[in-house]
């Protein structure tokens, strides 16, 4: 079960932040090293280091996230189209029990890498606003897009984003 304190505290800071798309950087600046951190997954350990060459669509989520409910069949999707071009889509849960995990992963496979933080330090690392939260990493380990929230509205605007973190050259 989650802690209702974090739940509640969560969900204060999304209904408080205005959500959408938001630069991760003033235009103006250079994007942003993503920080050093790793996770793991179901197959081992994963640090964001070693997905250097690829584009990361960096995604935070819970159980309890009915947002995120809505993102996972749309990541699939993403993963899917851009894989062979050199994006991976990386999933980080931020639930402590895991049969909540498993249950939403039952009812909302992921064709992607899931990752998992319990404890909330990458997260925190990332200073993840709300339920969801995304990051758009480029091939150099740079911070281009933070994205907080999932709305069907945004999926153009994030696929357009993606799309020329693809093409741009290393």
């Amino acid at each position: 079960m989650r802690n209702p304190v974090i739940g509640a505290l969560v969900m204060v800071l999304s209904l408080g932040f205005s959500g959408g798309l938001m630069a991760a950087s003033a235009p103006e600046r250079s994007p942003a090293p993503a920080p050093d951190v790793g996770w793991r997954t179901d197959v081992g350990e994963l640090r964001l280091d070693e997905l250097r060459g690829k584009v990361v669509y960096l995604d935070f989520w819970a159980s309890w996230c009915t947002p995120c409910r809505e993102s996972f069949p749309w990541m699939n999707a993403l993963q899917e189209r851009f894989a062979d071009r050199g994006l991976e889509v990386v999933a980080v849960n931020l639930d402590k029990d895991a049969a909540l995990v498993e249950r939403f992963l039952e009812r909302y496979p992921a064709q992607f890498t899931v990752a998992y933080d319990p404890s909330g330090a990458t997260a925190a690392r990332f200073q993840v606003k709300g339920m969801p939260s995304s990051y758009l990493i480029d091939r150099q380990g740079r911070v281009h897009l933070a994205h907080a929230g999932f709305r069907e509205a945004d999926q153009a605007e994030l696929e357009a984003r993606v799309s020329a973190l693809l093409a741009a050259q290393p």
